[in-house]
């Protein structure tokens, strides 16, 4: 004879079954909203990404600041804001409400990933920023701990400094500075590079800053403290605002190509292709990615097919349009 069951028993089937369909609807919801890429997130590049805020901080605020000296981007902007403002407004407060709001913005263009790890050292920097102009026990209101007022100095190791936080930053798949996001997402619409619409700020930027202060030396200088940096991040990262091309050798074609589209959505080229030594034939995927996106190429590819055969290539121009399909 069949047991009857137990309104108890009953009671926990249905909370499981309802736990089952909630947990469900709830990854389904969180993979539509793209936040299955959030478990891409690794933990060695938050700590490293402290690293990068520091260097950054340490460049900015022991060799610019000091002799009004001014970084590029968002970063330059809030260090102006900074000191035109009463004093109850620090850097680190202009460097995150200006920063933070552009890296949301981009988040669907970016992905999770990438506003996460870029938010973080944007807070990183900004905290060590505070401690070293307000709570350490140097005096870094008058000259640079380490170069004095000497301008010349200040620009150069300021923008190195200062440019190999940002480098590091970008190699961890983030970003420091709000205004390249902008650059990514409206260079291209307006037929820029994302260079030429960064350096199109920067350039107004310190032209803002000549007038402020009716003085050109400072602005001049700070144009050193910008080539430096940029030269910086180009040789952490090979190439600071230029697209990637990337082909890909492999046998796995189909696979990789489908998850390159489905993630990018973009066209992509397929070339027919033989190994020398091997006989066998091959395809060879040819993409164009812009830098922040090549780690992500990397992850994806490597995850389907570990031996294929990877170049990324600097392009110094591009021409035409890709096929979107999302």
């Amino acid at each position: 004879m069949a047991k009857t069951p137990t309104p108890g028993k009953s009671l926990l089937r249905a909370l499981g079954s309802w736990f089952h369909t909630l947990r469900q609807r709830i990854a389904s919801a969180a993979e539509r909203a793209g936040l299955r890429e959030l478990k891409k997130l690794r933990w060695q590049n938050f700590l490293l990404l402290i690293a990068a805020g520091c260097i950054n901080a340490v460049g900015v605020t022991m060799f610019l600041a000091p002799v009004n000296l001014y970084d590029s981007g968002i970063s330059g902007t809030s260090m102006l804001l900074w000191q035109v403002t009463p004093e109850t407004y620090t850097l680190s407060l202009f460097l995150i409400i200006l920063n933070v709001p552009l890296f949301l913005f981009g988040l669907k263009k970016q992905g999770w990933c990438f506003t996460a790890y870029s938010i973080w050292a944007v807070m990183v920097y900004s905290t060590a920023s505070y401690v070293i102009t307000d709570i350490l026990p140097v005096d870094v209101s008058v000259a640079s701990p380490f170069a004095g007022q000497d301008l010349l100095l200040c620009a150069i190791f300021g923008g190195l400094v200062s440019g190999a936080g940002s480098g590091l930053t970008i190699r961890l798949g983030g970003a420091i500075d709000g205004m390249e996001v902008l650059g990514v997402t409206f260079a291209k619409g307006l037929g820029l590079t994302v260079g030429t619409f960064v350096m199109i700020y920067n350039v107004i930027l310190y032209l803002i800053i000549g007038v402020i202060f009716n003085s050109w030396i400072l602005p001049l200088y700070s144009i050193v403290t910008y080539f430096v940096g940029n030269k910086t991040i180009d040789f952490i990262v090979e190439g600071l605002d230029k697209a990637k091309s990337v082909m890909i050798v492999t046998m796995e074609e189909d696979a990789i190509c489908q998850a390159l589209s489905e993630e990018f959505g973009r066209g992509i080229t397929q070339l027919q292709g033989k190994g020398y030594f091997s006989g066998a034939d091959k395809c060879v995927i040819y993409f164009v990615v812009n830098r922040f996106q090549i780690p992500k190429v990397k992850n994806l590819v490597t995850e389907i097919d570990p031996k294929a055969f990877i170049t990324v290539t600097e392009i110094s121009d591009v021409m035409g349009t890709s096929v979107k399909q999302k």
